[in-house]
């Protein structure tokens, strides 16, 4: 008898086939890669097939590979990862996709495949600076229109660049470059005896 997960593993495996980059069955998921070019078709034939039937899309997030764990990250820096859930056969998949260029990130948009993709994808747009083509209204939905550089980049500095502070002569908000110096943060030690003992 085949558990649930070796009956996605197969079912994805009918659907996807030799566009599958890598497939891993591990902790009870299963995450498969596939390349960007395969992206889009890869997306709408787990959705449309019978056999997996991925009526929704239920996240979407961009991830920054640039360092990981410990080790030096061997591949691309730029991944987008989508989880999908199929009610019908009530499994979820992990559909992984690396951006091919590290310098300008794009990977095809899920708008048309799963309307739900729409802020997933500024998101990922927003904090990581990845594009993705065909999406119709790419813009900023969590940083200021003005906002410089991408948050979540293992690269951003954790202070930022600028502030934003309201300026009294002026009456308006103005940005200007950021001035907290940085600290280097050393853990307090207590070392009292009997410190927590009741």
């Amino acid at each position: 008898m085949t558990s649930k997960l070796e009956q996605l593993e197969a079912a994805v495996n009918a659907v996807v086939g030799e566009r599958i980059v890598s497939l891993k069955n591990a902790l009870g998921e299963v995450t498969v890669v596939v390349s960007p070019a395969e992206y889009l078709s890869v997306m709408r034939d787990l959705r449309d097939r019978a056999e997996t039937a991925f009526e929704q899309l239920i996240d979407l997030c961009g991830m920054d590979y640039s360092s990981y764990g410990n080790d030096v990250w061997e591949g691309q820096r730029f991944a987008v990862v989508s989880h999908l859930l199929s009610v019908k056969h009530n499994w979820r998949l992990r559909v992984r996709v690396f951006a091919a260029d590290d310098d300008m990130p794009v990977v095809a948009s899920l708008v048309d495949v799963w309307p739900a993709a729409n802020w997933y994808e500024r998101e990922a747009f927003d904090l990581y600076g990845i594009l993705f083509d065909g999406h119709n209204d790419l813009r900023r939905i969590l940083t200021d229109y003005g906002f410089i550089g991408h948050p979540f980049r293992k690269d951003f500095p954790v202070s930022g660049y600028v502030e934003m502070k309201y300026d009294d002569v002026q009456k308006r908000v103005v940005y200007q470059p950021v001035t907290i110096e940085p600290r280097e943060n050393t853990p307090r030690v207590i070392r009292e005896e009997n410190y927590g003992v009741k």
